[in-house]
């Protein structure tokens, strides 16, 4: 029995039609939301494995980086996550010793913090996951396909922001 070679767009998955779809699932910006936190969930998941780190010990760890000390609060910042829901997480990645802390020279108010060289290495892994992992799906696009996909998204990501300018000043 001969089998049919399949074709590459069998190797697809069923692409679902939009009339198929609930309203607000069928909106682009539901899908883009499907896909980050695909991607989210994907790197949760990866970083858990390679550095032992939870979603929040990863963001912390990948914001801080290879830059100078930086103050909690603006590491709050960073994050977009107020001190109090990080503090738990600096405090057990200053236990693993992933991160240190010292008082600001400048202001002995304000505690700095970095990552140590243990923390380096978790970083170099995350930023070497998160390369991998984007290679791999970007691959999947021609040059001139990302070019346009990502002039989309820069021009969506402005409108987006001014959106939600609008809605802060009605609130």
């Amino acid at each position: 029995m001969t089998e049919k070679p399949k074709t590459a767009k069998a190797a697809q998955p069923d692409t679902v039609l939009d009339a198929e779809l609930a309203p607000i699932t069928a909106m682009m910006s539901s899908r883009l939301m499907v896909l980050a936190n695909l991607l989210k969930r994907g790197a949760i998941l990866r970083y858990k494995r390679l550095a032992g780190l939870s979603s929040v010990e990863f963001g912390l760890v990948a914001s801080l980086g290879r830059r100078p000390p930086m103050s909690v609060v603006r590491l709050a910042e960073a994050v977009g996550m107020d001190k109090g829901q990080i503090s738990r997480a600096l405090a057990e990645l200053v236990a693993r010793k992933l991160v240190a802390k010292a008082v600001n020279p400048r202001d002995n108010r304000e505690t700095l913090v970095s990552l140590t060289k243990t923390g380096l290495a978790a970083h170099d892994a995350i930023v070497a996951g998160a390369q991998e992992r984007n290679r791999r799906l970007l691959e999947q696009l021609s040059p001139q396909d990302l070019e346009l996909l990502l002039g989309h998204i820069d021009r969506l990501t402005v409108v987006a922001a001014e959106m939600l300018a609008a809605e802060k000043e009605l609130n």
